[in-house]
Order: structure tokens, then sequence, then C-alpha cells
């Protein structure tokens, strides 16, 4: 199948006479669905037609913003208000369309209390739903070793 320079279907025909036809009109022949049967192929000033595909493609990665995942470490001996710190800076970083990896760290015999870990945990994910900052838990709260973390990312802005 060949579609013209103006984007007319001109039918199926041999790659030979497509060929010929593509020179004629001092363009060139780009088979654009290999896959299909019979083949499409397309008669296009192929060196415009990579630039202008090139510059879409940079439009796109331009436009296309990459979440980053932040980290925020506690500890379950925090303080209440440096708590509600950690929590508006976490709501900083949802509301510019970070992901948050909060991280609960025990260190020696504190390992025996990991309830007070998952008490924070709760605690602090309560606290980040305050100012209307909606969130969702991309990864549940698991045990990493010594650690205690949890993924969220933001829902959207209200």
């Amino acid at each position: 199948m060949v579609i013209g320079p103006t984007g007319e279907n001109l039918g199926k025909m041999s790659s030979r006479s497509a060929n010929e036809l593509a020179a004629s009109y001092d363009l060139d022949l780009f088979c654009v669905a290999q896959n299909a049967n019979p083949p499409v192929c397309k008669i296009v000033n192929y060196g415009k037609y990579r630039y202008e595909k090139q510059k879409s493609e940079r439009a796109q990665r331009k436009n296309s913003k990459a979440a980053v995942l932040k980290e925020i470490q506690l500890h379950i001996s925090i303080g209440e208000h440096d708590l509600a710190t950690k929590a508006k800076q976490s709501r900083g970083f949802l509301s510019n369309g970070d992901k948050v990896n909060i991280r609960i760290v025990l260190k020696g015999r504190e390992m025996t209390h990991q309830d007070l870990g998952e008490e924070l945990m709760k605690k602090f994910l309560d606290m980040l739903s305050q100012d209307n900052c909606t969130y969702q838990i991309e990864k549940a709260p698991f045990w990493e070793g010594k650690c205690y973390s949890a993924i969220v990312a933001s829902k959207g802005k209200k």
C-alpha cells in the first residue's frame, strides 16, 4: 500500500514501481507500517520527516517530568514539632509531584520495639493528610532490615 506525498492513497503496487514513483517526485519511499499486510509505505522527504519526528520527541521529553524520589528519615524518639516539620516538608514534595520514601530507622536495642516504628508510621501518614494533601501509598509499609519504609505519591492537587 503506497501513500502519496500529499496524503492520498495510491493503492497497492510493487516496490520497484513505488520507488520509481518516489524518484519522479524527487522524494523517498519510507515504510511506515512494516508489519501490516500489505506493508504501508509513504512517499516523503525523509530528512524532513526525521527532523519533524525528532522535534516532536524533544518537545515530548521536555514536557514530561520524571517523578523524583525524595526521602524523609525519621527516628522513633523524634519530637512532636520535628515530626510536624517533616510532614510539612513531605507535603511540599508531594505537591511538587515528587514521590516520598518515608523511612523510620531503628538503632540497636530499639529493634525489640518494632511496634513503636509502626505506630510512628501511622501517625506520620495521618499528619500527611492534613492541609488538603491527598496521597496514595505506592508501596505499603514494610520492614527492610532495621528500617520501616513506605513510598507515597501525590494523588493530585486540590
